[in-house]
């Protein structure tokens, strides 16, 4: 059944399911840490317009700025829910302080008696993982500090909402990284956190199935952040002009994509099935059949992408890199199913064998 599942969602498209035409998450409550901006402001949006009550976390503030110096709120993107109808709380949380992050989850049990969905999307965007150079040129001196905002924090979270979801035998914990594959862009500090942040979610998904709570990683495509946005010196108005200078950018997508994607898998009644898996927003909306904010579809895993910008060493690297990744996840296949092999039969195992 679940090997069933996957196929479909990673296959052709299922029959037709939007989460624009109903509210499947009418009574859920969530949690989007890190909801300031990007991925975590359009997840927070499309959790709302999904019906959810959306606490929505961050340092940002207005009048108290995160270090990033960026003048999003978590309290804007409350209100972007609450303009369109939904239902949310802004909150400074500092997601890298345990008391603050216990204290959070304190109040919405209080509040709200229930946990239904948890989303680590802080520090997507962090100024200390955005070097790109060779692991042996990396600046170092900020290590630390990346690593505690950018991969601990999401730790931090996850440990006391999970409580909460195991105590009710029912949730869903996303974590939001970077790309669909093993590999991520940057320099070691980010490749480390990307991937790890995946690797999360599927230790994650082992230890929370026998109680009924799911966890997956998901990945944005070519996201038009404000970050992005001022990049190609356009605004979502007219992001289309960006494309003179990088045509890959015309299969990008709003935030809210992605956080259409969440909120499909979040009303999903069979999501167990597919704990521990990394999905992107382009797959899951080929199968969930959901659409941007502008009614279109990208699909950033089916068009023809445009590398004559990137230098041929560059190239060569993704193309090493890819074939090393093949060989390696070949090898552990070949010797997770031999460890599989070895193991003792569990009690439910011995009891379906017996009963076929």
């Amino acid at each position: 059944m679940a090997s069933q599942r996957r196929r479909s969602i990673r296959g052709a498209p299922s029959r037709p399911r939007s989460v624009t035409e109903r509210q499947p998450l009418a009574a859920a409550v969530a949690v989007v840490a890190g909801a300031t901006r990007g991925a975590g402001r359009g997840i927070a949006r499309a959790l709302g317009e999904a019906g959810a009550t959306v606490y929505c976390t961050g340092r940002s503030l207005r009048g108290s700025p995160s270090p990033y110096k960026r003048p999003e709120t978590v309290e804007e993107t409350a209100e972007m829910i609450i303009a369109a109808g939904g239902s949310a709380v802004a909150l400074r949380v500092d997601h890298t302080v345990e008391e603050e992050v216990e204290a959070l989850f304190h109040r919405i049990d209080r509040e709200r008696g229930r946990l239904d969905v948890l989303v680590n999307s802080i520090a997507g965007e962090d100024p200390l993982m955005a070097q790109w150079c060779p692991f042996w040129k990396t600046d170092l001196r900020n290590a630390e500090a990346a690593f505690r905002q950018s991969l601990v924090s999401h730790i931090i979270t996850a440990k006391y909402a999970a409580p909460y979801m195991i105590r009710q035998h029912r949730g869903l914990i996303v974590e939001v990284t970077e790309n669909d594959v093993l590999s991520a862009g940057g320099n070691p500090v980010t490749q480390t956190v990307k991937l790890a942040l995946k690797g999360l979610a599927l230790n994650m998904a082992a230890e929370l199935r026998p109680h009924g709570v799911a966890a997956v990683s998901i990945t944005p495509g070519f996201l038009r952040s404000e970050t992005m946005l001022e990049r190609f010196s356009v605004r979502e108005e007219n992001w289309r002009d960006g494309g003179k200078s990088d045509k890959n950018f015309l299969e990008s997508e709003s935030p809210l994509f992605v956080g259409r994607a969440v909120a499909a898998l979040a009303g999903d009644p069979a999501i167990l099935e597919c704990s521990g898996q990394l999905f992107s927003s382009w797959e899951l909306a080929r199968h969930y059949r959901f659409t941007d904010a502008d009614g279109r579809r990208p699909d950033w895993g089916a068009i023809d992408i445009d590398f004559s910008m990137h230098p041929p060493a560059l190239l060569q690297l993704m193309k090493t890199g890819s074939e090393i990744q093949l060989r390696w996840l070949s090898e552990l296949t070949r010797r997770t199913k031999r460890f599989l092999t070895q193991l003792p039969q569990t009690t439910v195992a011995r009891r379906r064998t017996r009963a076929r």
